[in-house]
Formats: C-alpha cells, structure tokens, sequence
C-alpha cells in the first residue's frame, strides 16, 4: 500500500531573514510558519504522516521541540545535502512517496492534493508537481526510489537544496507529470514565498485578513486579496522570479 509522506526540511540559517520557518506568521495567536504549515498539512487526507528534516547544528533545535510539541518525527541530517534529509524523512516512515513544499512558503494550493495523489498513483508518475501558480503555492509528490535514485546517480549539485535538478537534466528518464491550475490561479508572478523581511510582511497580511480561514486559505481567496492590494504587491515585486520548472508549455492536466 502505497504512504504519502510529507518531509518538511527545515534549517534556521538564513543570510537574507534568520530563520525563516521559524518566523511569527499569526502574530496575535503566536503561529509561526512552520507550524502553519503543520496544521494545514495535517488535515489532508491523502497525506499520511509529517517528518521534520532537520539540518544538524545546534541553533535548528528549535526544530525538534516544535516536533515533539506537534507529536511528529524529526531527523538531524546534512546542512547542504538537503536531498538525503527528505530521503531520511521518508525512510523514518515507511513512506512510498514523498510531499514537499518548501517550509518558507506557508500558502499552498492545497486543493489540488487529493486529485494530483490520484494522477500520481494511477499513471504511475516518478513525479507529479504543479505549474504557473504564484511563486510557493505549488507541491510535488516524488516517489521514495525516485529520490534515492537522484542521489545515487547525482553529483553535488544535485545532493543539495535543488532536490529535483537530477530529474529536470534527465527528464526523459522519468514519469513527470504536470498539472495546471484553472487559469484564474495561473499567476506566476504573483510571490507568496518568504525569503526577505518584506515577504514576511506581505504574509502576515494575508493571515491577518484570513485569520478565520486559517490554516486552510482558499488560493483563489489569497490571489483576490493581492489583487485589491497592490500597495503589498509592490512590497515583494522586486523579488518575484518566474518557474522555471513548470511551465505553460506543459500539456495542460488541470486538477
């Protein structure tokens, strides 16, 4: 039977804002990032367990509290070899199939998980991931044997934070399946990621109008907000950067 697992890599190093995941997204309910993510994770149906991959050091402990606190497994792994942390993560469950969305990136278009699981399963996909949303909404679910095969077969480059550069340089090797959204979330220069302090406004903000929806914020909801704030687009537009990985070129396989 195959086991969705969501691997969460985690690490507080940061140059551009320290510790990123960390960071108070909910600031009246004391709700940092991380644990957003968590409480909307944990509603999914299709996804069996949560394992945090944490990076080893002393200062990402924090981690490993928060993992104990939300009854979830934590593994210490590589600071650089981001790849071997989900790899460990999936083994440390049992999994078949691994979930990953970055722990920056608190808003996930999280309505398109149950039907992509069902495409990943029913074509037998290596990779199912999601195009042309805005930047940290998307997801993709990558069998266990595919990442393991990634770091066998890789080099540094791809031991690394670029987990899935092995499968985009040998994609004619793989079973990639792509889907889109319906074209009202096609907005891929919209950015819901944090990186710099004025993402983390911008998604502060977000909560701070949604806090009765939280953690589960419609994506349609979210885009229709941005789009009657420009005075908070216009704080993370310097910052925007296009997919490069998905694309409109993709058949389209709406979920």
């Amino acid at each position: 039977m195959r086991k969705l697992v969501a691997a969460l890599a985690c690490r507080a190093n940061g140059a551009r804002l320290y510790g990123k995941p960390l960071q108070m997204l909910d600031l009246e309910r004391q709700i940092n990032v991380l644990e957003h993510m968590i409480a909307w994770i944990k509603t999914e149906p299709t996804i069996s367990e949560i394992v945090l991959g944490v990076s080893e050091g002393s200062e990402n402990e924090p981690f490993h509290e928060i993992a104990r606190t939300h009854g979830l497994k934590s593994i210490r792994g590589d600071q650089i070899d981001v790849l071997k942390r989900l790899i460990q993560c999936g083994e440390a469950a049992g999994a078949t199939d691994i979930f990953r969305t970055t722990t920056e990136s608190p808003f996930t278009w999280f309505e398109a998980i149950v039907p992509a699981w069902e495409r990943h399963l029913s074509l037998k996909n290596d990779i199912t991931g999601i195009g042309v949303v805005p930047d940290g909404a998307g997801f993709e679910m990558i069998t266990l044997e595919t990442l393991q095969r990634c770091h066998r077969n890789g080099d540094s480059r791809h031991r690394s934070e670029l987990c899935t550069l092995y499968v985009r340089e040998h994609r004619d090797e793989f079973q990639v399946d792509v889907i889109l959204p319906p074209k009202a979330l096609r907005r891929p220069e919209l950015r819901l990621t944090i990186d710099y302090p004025e993402d983390l406004v911008f998604c502060r903000r977000i909560v701070e109008h949604f806090r009765d929806l939280a953690p589960r914020i419609p994506m349609a909801k979210i885009i229709e907000f941005i789009d009657s704030r420009p005075d908070l687009q216009a704080l993370v537009q310097p910052y925007v950067q296009a997919e490069p990985w998905y694309d409109d070129e993709t058949e389209e396989k709406q979920a």
